[in-house]
């Protein structure tokens, strides 16, 4: 348990960014598994329309370092792949 002033108030921070985060990373994945039921079910606009939600979600993600930047660009890059390719 922490003892200092410093070190209790430093718990309490890190418990608020840790249920931001929290909030964020299911928000990303509300985003994604939006986009992986479209393709599921083979609808071309509904996939487009979740891809373009989910994309600057997934970036925001990385910029706020919920989210490796890499991570989130090979996320939507895969994703962009599958949409194209359920597209052609």
């Amino acid at each position: 348990m922490a003892n200092t002033s410093s070190a209790k108030k430093a718990t309490r921070k890190i418990a608020r960014r840790a249920a931001v985060n929290k909030n964020r990373r299911s928000r990303v994945r509300s985003f994604i598994r939006k986009v992986e039921e479209a393709l599921a079910s083979g609808d071309q606009s509904a996939a487009k329309a979740a891809f373009t939600a989910a994309q600057p979600e997934l970036m925001r993600a990385a910029s706020k370092g919920v989210l490796h930047a890499n991570t989130a660009s090979r996320k939507v890059s895969r994703l962009a792949q599958r949409v194209k390719a359920l597209s052609a």
